[in-house]
């Protein structure tokens, strides 16, 4: 987002309606000023056209939804990653005036690691190029110092300090040492009478109005705002007369409503009729019940009471939700508490509005109102579904209970299918292809695939379901309770059950068609006579393809390579560097390749030059008539023996009148996924759009709720923290202490196990 003050900023305080639903309540937005004061000389200011975030695009939004922000106050919220975060922050005016004001050298507290501790602002600003976010970084001070994180640096210096006596925060961890309570802001003057005398609580029953005509609810939240207060409201019905969720209104819009007596409480209780809740449901929903509620958004939680409050008509449930931000009391209601739960985690709805959690829809409770594992009913989606876009992936995907839930040691199945068919299509023919295992193609595409990419959630059931019909075709007792590699399941469904054609063709003598070799996956082995250090993937593939004498004999579509094991230690490197691209050009057995000097055609192979590092760091070296003469005069290597290549018809006639200058093709697969095992624990990171820092991380049983007979809460999260660390240059990136690694870092470089690779090209062939 620019910083120059030419800009006017927005927070969107509603979810847009479509055609612009991508985006979500909480983003920051803007409009240049220019812009903005052509159109307000128009009077046209009603739409807005404005940009979110870093798009180049204008979106049309209406004026309701946003609310203008400060420049600096913009730039503060950007430091929040979460879209909620922000949202709560707005309502905290004094919150972000105060961090508005701070400057270098003053003294503050900063959160860290849940601890509040003494420092100095050291330093204001990003810490990224490609972030408009204002951190402060803290030096921290006294009995506190090197219980941080840093010594001022994140990829470089910002300032300097001892070793982890450095903490980069955003403003909601940081507070002045010496603040002064502020006086209570004055009540806001309403041009209606009835919100003067009484001024409006939360929990307060009120009406106010909309486009059409008026409604009813109850106030969430008052919020101050630049424009003056706003009453967040939980609505019985919207403006279409269906079932209602949150709006944000101007404060002079509401009024208060009379507290209802009990004969009009029970009328309206029997006149809800076919409204949005039938009987059966009721009779459902019990204390321990696990539950959903459409607000905002759509949230979790365990009923933890249901009765009625006073002032408020129907029967309400108090929900304990599963997320910590999007409650907004502890369980009390008007100063009298009716259950207890953690501060923001509580939450008063009319019980009509609550449904059964339908990630577990159908399945009957335990005593302790989880679902049971053994009869939760299994999601199946008859549509077939594309991938998942990398537009609707922090709408679908981000967040607990997404992915893939898992469930004794089913971890490395869950891995295995989140990365293959989350956001990439390349193995989508097995989903299609005539089988006599009809049975698990179906599970595979009906109750996992589909729900995968349309609901963002698989439910543990459906892949029990997989693992007991592997085991009833007797191809392994123990796949419901062992766990497996994620290669053994991947090559049993792709051999053994859908009959896919063997993705990868090697040939054991380049040029030979007598001696091919098909497999699913390549295992990467190593000699010892090496001398790699902080590898890449790209080097592994080499150096094993040339230790083992292998070439490609096609570009495969599909490239699963699993890492080098050493003994029971397991990893033979401490790091392996990802390759987002994989140059499979040179690893070719036919086909054109390049001189490593001059970039021509080449014609010749030396094998023995292959770790000559004059050349290049590694690689097979080809060369072309002319340069590889003037290589091979050097005493060094003159006992080489370089082999001739059999050139593409073509081009040898052309190369020998000296005519050809053109440069042949690279071939080049992409990284979309990478499975990682630490401590027999699988998890995965998926690259789903064309972004650096478009990765996410899936950990299938990042969560728990109850013990023996309770269930895994499956989690995937944004992890654009990769992509900085990927473009780290190499000696940087080996000095880095892997547990002090930002964010899930650390997983993806030290744990990395089974690199996906996909040729954009040769997948539409197969």
């Amino acid at each position: 987002m620019a910083s120059a003050d030419n800009k006017i900023y927005f927070i969107i305080t509603v979810k847009p309606p479509s055609p612009y639903g991508y985006i979500n309540a909480g983003e920051i937005c803007f409009i240049d000023k220019q812009r903005f004061d052509l159109r307000k000389k128009r009077n046209d200011t009603n739409i807005l056209p404005v940009i979110c975030g870093s798009g180049a695009f204008d979106v049309y939004l209406d004026k309701v939804l946003l609310q203008p922000l400060k420049r600096r106050s913009a730039e503060l919220l950007l430091a929040l990653e979460c879209n909620e975060d922000r949202l709560m922050a707005i309502n905290n005016s004094e919150a972000l005036e105060k961090a508005s004001n701070l400057s270098e050298g003053e003294q503050v507290d900063v959160e860290y690691n849940g601890q509040w501790l003494k420092g100095v602002i050291r330093y204001i600003g990003t810490l990224t190029s490609s972030s408009s976010g204002v951190f402060f970084g803290v030096e921290l001070q006294g009995d506190d110092k090197g219980k941080g994180q840093n010594d001022g640096s994140y990829f470089k210096t910002y300032f300097r300090c001892s070793k982890n006596s450095g903490v980069f925060a955003p403003f909601t961890r940081i507070r002045p040492v010496d603040h002064k309570p502020s006086a209570p802001p004055k009540p806001a003057q309403s041009s209606l009478s009835m919100t003067s005398i009484e001024p409006l609580k939360v929990g307060d029953r009120v009406t106010f109005f909309g486009k059409q005509s008026d409604h009813h609810g109850m106030v969430m939240d008052i919020m101050d705002s630049p424009d003056g207060k706003r009453v967040l409201i939980s609505t019985d019905k919207d403006e279409e007369g269906k079932q209602g969720g949150e709006m944000l209104v101007p404060f002079d819009f509401v009024i208060k409503e009379e507290p209802l007596n009990k004969d009009e409480i029970e009328k309206m209780d029997t006149s809800q009729g076919p409204g949005t809740r039938s009987a059966t449901d009721s009779e459902e929903i019990t204390v321990g019940s696990l539950v959903q509620f459409l607000g905002k958004t759509l949230v979790y939680g365990i009923v933890r009471w249901i009765g009625h409050l006073p002032d408020f008509p129907g029967m309400t449930a108090g929900l304990e939700l599963e997320d910590g931000s999007a409650g907004v009391n502890d369980g009390t209601y008007k100063g009298k508490r009716y259950f207890d739960c953690p501060p923001h985690c509580g939450l008063f709805v009319r019980l009509s509005s609550c449904r059964p959690d339908d990630r577990f829809s159908g399945g009957k409770r335990l005593s302790n109102g989880h679902p049971d594992p053994d009869e939760t009913i299994v999601s199946e989606e008859e549509e077939n579904v594309p991938p998942i876009k990398t537009e609707d992936v922090s709408n679908l995907l981000i967040g607990q209970m997404k992915g893939i839930q898992g469930h004794c040691n089913s971890c490395y199945m869950d891995s295995a299918l989140f990365s293959v068919f989350s956001c990439s299509s390349v193995l989508d023919s097995l989903l299609f292809k005539s089988t006599e295992y009809e049975t698990i193609q179906r599970i595979l595409l009906k109750n996992i695939v589909n729900p995968l990419r349309k609901q963002g959630f698989v439910s543990e059931r459906s892949v029990m379901n997989l693992r007991k019909q592997l085991q009833k075709r007797e191809h392994c007792p123990t796949y419901t309770t062992d766990e497996k590699d994620p290669e053994e399941f991947l090559s049993l469904i792709m051999q053994e059950i859908l009959f896919l054609d063997p993705p990868l063709i090697l040939c054991s003598q380049p040029g030979s068609k007598q001696k091919l070799q098909s497999c699913y996956y390549y295992q990467i082995f190593m000699d010892y006579n090496h001398h790699l250090v902080l590898p890449t993937v790209q080097q592994l593939l080499e150096h094993s393809f040339y230790s083992n004498s292998l070439k490609l004999a096609e570009v495969p579509a599909c490239l699963i390579l699993t890492m080098p094991r050493s003994g029971k230690s397991f990893k033979m490197f401490p790091k392996i560097i990802p390759s987002t691209e994989l140059d499979i050009t040179g690893l070719l057995a036919e086909g054109p390749q390049q001189c490593v000097l001059c970039g021509q055609l080449a014609n010749q192979e030396c094998a023995e030059c292959f770790r000559d590092t004059v050349f290049s760091d590694t690689g097979f070296k080809y060369f072309c008539v002319k340069c590889s003469a003037q290589v091979h005069s050097h005493q060094q290597r003159r006992c080489h023996k370089p082999s001739t290549l059999l050139l593409p018809q073509g081009f040898s006639c052309s190369q020998r009148s000296g005519s050809d200058h053109r440069t042949p093709p690279r071939e080049k697969l992409e990284l979309f996924a990478v499975l990682c095992i630490e401590t027999s624990h699988y998890v995965s990171f998926v690259k789903h759009g064309p972004k650096d820092t478009d990765w996410i991380f899936f950990d299938s049983m990042a969560d728990r709720v109850g013990e023996s007979d309770g269930y895994n809460i499956p989690e995937v999260r944004a992890c654009p923290e990769v992509g900085q660390y990927l473009h780290m240059p190499l000696a940087q990136l080996a000095n880095q202490v892997p547990r002090e690694m930002e964010g899930v870092a650390k997983r993806l470089f030290c744990d990395g196990y089974m690199y996906l690779y996909q040729s954009k090209t040769m997948c539409l062939y197969r």
